[in-house]
C-alpha cells in the first residue's frame, strides 16, 4: 500500500512541477479528493449509501470537489486544484488528468430511470479547465480536451477538441505521441484553419500583385466601370 502511494504521488508530481516533494502533494486538494472517494466509493459497493454520501460531503466541504460515491476511477487520477464535478456513472481510466471547474455531467433521462448518463474517459486523458464532458460518452484514450470545451460527442482516441461545442482538431503525430501535455492544449495550437478566409485572401492577394505588375512595366490599368445610368451624382 505505501508502494502504491509512494508511486502516485510521484505521478502527480511528474505531471505538476510545482511541488519540492512529495509532501507538498500529499497537501494537494485533488489527492484528499481521491482518498476520500476510495472511502466512499467501497461503501457505496457495500449498499451503505447514507455513509458514502456523508463522506463524500465532507470531501466537498474539505476539497471543493465533489465526487460521486459511485463514479469508477482507474489508478494515478489527478485533478489540479478544485472546484470539480463528477457525476455517478463516471468512469475513468488510468493517469487520467483533470484541471479546474471541470464537470463529467449527465443527461436526465426522460423516463425517470437511471442508467448511464455520466462520461467515460479512457486512460491518459486531460480536460483543459473549465471543460465541460456531458453524457454517456467516450473519450478516447491520449484525447485532449482545451479549456472551456464542451464536449457531448464521442472523441475518438488521439484527438484533440476544443471549442464551443467542441470540435476535433488535426493534431500531427509527434503531437500526438507526446507524453502530457498541460491543460490539454498543444502550445502551437495545432487547429483546423478557416481555408474560406485563406482562400479569399490568396484571391484578393493575386490581384494586387498583378496590378503592382502592371504599374512596375508601365502597362495601363484597365478604366473602371462607368456608372449606371440614372444614379444621381454625389459629391461637392
Amino acid at each position: 500500500m505505501f508502494d502504491r502511494l509512494i508511486s502516485y504521488l510521484d505521478s502527480v508530481k511528474a505531471r505538476d512541477p510545482a511541488p519540492r516533494s512529495r509532501w507538498e502533494v500529499l497537501l494537494y486538494p485533488g489527492v484528499w479528493a481521491l482518498g476520500l472517494h476510495r472511502v466512499a466509493h467501497w461503501l457505496f459497493e457495500a449498499d451503505m449509501y447514507f455513509l458514502a454520501r456523508a463522506v463524500n460531503h465532507f470531501s466537498r466541504f474539505l476539497t471543493a470537489i465533489d465526487i460521486h460515491p459511485g463514479a469508477k476511477i482507474g489508478k494515478n487520477f489527478f485533478i489540479d486544484h478544485g472546484f470539480t464535478v463528477i457525476g455517478e456513472t463516471a468512469e475513468i481510466g488510468n493517469n487520467v488528468t483533470i484541471y479546474q471547474c471541470v464537470t463529467l455531467g449527465g443527461t436526465n433521462p426522460t423516463n425517470g430511470v437511471a442508467g448511464k448518463r455520466h462520461p467515460t474517459l479512457e486512460d491518459d486523458v486531460i480536460i483543459g479547465s473549465g471543460a465541460q464532458i456531458i453524457g454517456p460518452i467516450t473519450v478516447g484514450k491520449r484525447a485532449r480536451v482545451g479549456a472551456n470545451a464542451v464536449v457531448t460527442d464521442e472523441v475518438p482516441e488521439g484527438a484533440t477538441m476544443i471549442g464551443l461545442k467542441a470540435r476535433s482538431t488535426l493534431v500531427p503525430a509527434e503531437t500526438w505521441l507526446k507524453e502530457f501535455i498541460p491543460y490539454g492544449t498543444p502550445c502551437d495550437e495545432p487547429c483546423e484553419p478557416d481555408t474560406r478566409r485563406i482562400d479569399e485572401l490568396e484571391a484578393r492577394l493575386a490581384v494586387m500583385q498583378a496590378e503592382l505588375e502592371k504599374l512596375r512595366t508601365g502597362t495601363p490599368l484597365p478604366e473602371p466601370e462607368p456608372a449606371p445610368v440614372g444614379r444621381k451624382k454625389t459629391g461637392s
